[in-house]
């Protein structure tokens, strides 16, 4: 129940236009209460919408360092962290450089200009200097707004001094810590040239240094570069003697007046430097200086950062004391320790080196270390398969050697087995030859001799003799042993026919009629003809075997040689005998596979192993009129036929 439903029952007591008359005033209240609500909730809504204002104040200007990495640090967590749009004014004066705080009305002017009509939410004065400045003008300038101090060390800004409405976040810097490292580093080191501006903070730390260097004064001798020009200091610095080194401080101007960018005359100096640069800051890192104990300004703008969010938030300012920033865990440059011949073994324990330009070894470890397992994986899968060819080789040798002693002994047994028809056929030239013998001597007992017919009786010897000499030779090359295969360009129909020589008298003997099929052509095949015509022989003496059981004289044979096709060529052996069970086409041609009583089982296995051996193909098949098939195709040599 709202406040005009709450009225609503004293509003309707009395008369009936009283009470319509009351209802209206309910209800106006009720707007009017609409209206407030709606407008407390903008006024709300606006209040938390609005950006924060914060000055940041350098007294050396923006791009000093290292206010200016402070300066950085501390904007980018300041505007990262803040829940409230952040509205940065930055003010750039020389107040540093200023020898009488008198001359600093026209900053003064400046700053109220700048800011008018703005009501600020926090100063921050980066800097000594400029902490100083809005100390004597604090009252002129922003007499209530909170303050916070960065960028400075504990030995200039005293936080007891500060009022009510400040605080400060400062560095605790260690000077002596820096010459200990020089020290530490190169303990060979007899000179150390100071770099250090002349302006009033820049005399200041000279004089801090001056006392640190005191306990050293008997091992170091100090050269001061304040009262030189910048061309001056790089004049000494390209001379200086080997055991020497440079301690860079602190130089925004020189005895000159001149100003420098702390950056960029630190890398001319690193150009000419005869000696290796020592620093104070992170920010010195990269561009020159060996590193050490660094003044951290990423920290001490990142902790400046979380103070102001604090005071922002409504916090008192004199209520927050930050602890005092102290130097980082020593952090060197590895391309300043290669340059100047520093060992790593020398650096203090828990150092961090950068810039380290890695190995290929140190870039690629886990990709050269996979690439060198696999290549050692490798090499031994090669070595143990060149070691698995070369056991493979010994086998194959050894089966070669084994199958040419087999077929060797299956060419005996084939000579064996014709010897009988072969000495029958041997004996009728010889029985001729003796009896032309007998008639030449007739002849030439005769008165006169007849010489003539002694003449006929002479050549007729020879051809017999011829005969005889043509079946030994066969014979011969049967029972030659081989070792190894003697491939030549040989006419298959020519081996045929010498095959045929070696049949014809088994043939005979068996009353099988053999016929021969030559092709028209030559049948050019590289190959060992001995073995072509042992396979000829094997088929042939099979088949003839097959045909023991026919009628006397009714077995036929017949051996038939032609092309196939363009590339091969084709032997047919076929008899009339008894043909082969369809369940062991397949099989007849394995070892040791035989149907007759006394066989070994190895004729058509050696014939099918010579076959393949010369890259050929050999099968059987069964003849629709009876008896079997068996065939042997070779590859055509092309350089006979061509």
């Amino acid at each position: 129940m709202d406040v005009a439903e709450a009225l609503l029952p004293r509003l309707m007591l009395g008369s009936p236009h009283r009470a319509l008359h009351r209802c209206e005033q309910v209800n106006r209240v009720r707007a009017w209460l609409i209206c407030v609500g709606l407008l407390l909730f903008a006024t709300a809504q606006v209040s938390a919408d609005e950006p924060r204002r914060v000055l940041l104040l350098h007294a050396f200007g923006h791009a000093y360092s290292p206010w200016s990495d402070d300066a950085a640090s501390f904007r980018a967590g300041l505007v990262k962290k803040s829940p409230q749009p952040i509205d940065l004014y930055e003010v750039s004066l020389d107040t540093a450089r200023v020898k009488d705080p008198k001359d600093e009305g026209p900053f003064i002017e400046y700053v109220h200009a700048l800011l008018a009509g703005r009501k600020l939410d926090l100063i921050v004065p980066v800097g000594a200097p400029a902490a100083f400045f809005m100390q004597r003008h604090r009252a002129v300038l922003f007499p209530t707004t909170p303050m916070l101090i960065i960028g400075a060390d504990r030995s200039r800004i005293d936080r007891d001094n500060l009022t009510e409405n400040d605080t400060a976040s400062l560095s605790d810097l260690d000077l002596s810590a820096w010459i200990k490292n020089i020290l530490r580093l190169r303990p060979e080191t007899t000179d150390v040239a100071v770099v250090v501006g002349n302006s009033s903070t820049e005399r200041h730390w000279a004089s801090e240094l001056r006392r640190v260097f005191q306990p050293f004064a008997d091992r170091l001798h100090v050269t001061w570069l304040n009262n030189l020009e910048f061309g001056e200091m790089l004049t000494h610095a390209a001379n200086m003697r080997p055991q020497s080194v440079i301690f860079w401080f602190l130089l925004s101007e020189d005895a000159a007046g001149v100003p420098y960018t702390e950056d960029r005359a630190l890398e001319m100096m690193r150009a000419v430097a005869a000696a290796p640069i020592f620093g104070i800051g992170d920010y010195q890192l990269g561009r020159g200086i060996v590193g050490g104990p660094l003044l951290p300004t990423q920290a001490i703008g990142q902790q400046a950062a979380a103070v102001a969010l604090r005071i922002l938030g409504g916090e008192p300012p004199h209520g927050i004391n930050p602890p005092y920033v102290q130097l980082s865990a020593p952090i060197y440059d590895w391309r300043e320790l290669q340059r100047w011949g520093i060992s790593e073994s020398r650096l203090p324990a828990g150092s961090e080196v950068r810039f380290r330009e890695l190995s290929l070894w140190e870039q690629y470890r886990w990709h050269m270390a996979a690439i060198f397992f696999f290549v050692v994986l490798q090499t031994a899968l090669i070595g143990w398969l060149l070691f698995e060819r070369h056991l493979r080789r010994i086998v194959e040798m050894k089966l070669r050697a084994r199958l040419s002693e087999v077929i060797h002994l299956n060419r005996t047994a084939i000579a064996g087995a014709l010897s009988a028809s072969v000495a029958h056929e041997l004996n009728q030239p010889l029985a001729a030859i003796q009896s032309y013998a007998e008639a030449a001597t007739l002849y030439l007992e005769a008165d006169p001799p007849d010489i003539e017919r002694v003449e006929q009786i002479l050549a007729n010897i020879r051809r017999d003799d011829r005969r005889a000499a043509d079946i030994i030779s066969h014979l011969r090359g049967l029972l030659k042993k081989r070792d190894e295969l003697e491939l030549q360009e040989c006419d298959l129909n020519k081996t045929v026919r010498d095959a045929l020589q070696i049949l014809r008298p088994e043939a005979l003997k068996r009353g099988v009629a053999l016929d021969a099929h030559e092709a028209k052509s030559p049948l050019p095949v590289r190959a060992d003809p001995i073995h072509l015509q042992q396979v000829i022989l094997n088929l042939a003496v099979n088949g003839m075997d097959a045909m023991q059981d026919c009628v006397p004289g009714g077995g036929k044979m017949s051996i038939q040689t032609a092309l196939a096709d363009e590339s091969a060529i084709e032997v047919r052996v076929a008899d009339s005998g008894m043909g082969i069970p369809t369940d062991k086409l397949n099989t007849i041609f394995d070892a040791f596979y035989t149907t007759k009583r006394d066989g070994t089982g190895l004729g058509l296995s050696i014939a099918r192993a010579i076959v393949e051996t010369h890259g050929g193909k050999i099968w059987a098949e069964n003849r629709p009129g009876g008896g079997a098939v068996f065939c042997f195709t070779l590859p055509l040599s092309r350089m006979l036929a061509a």
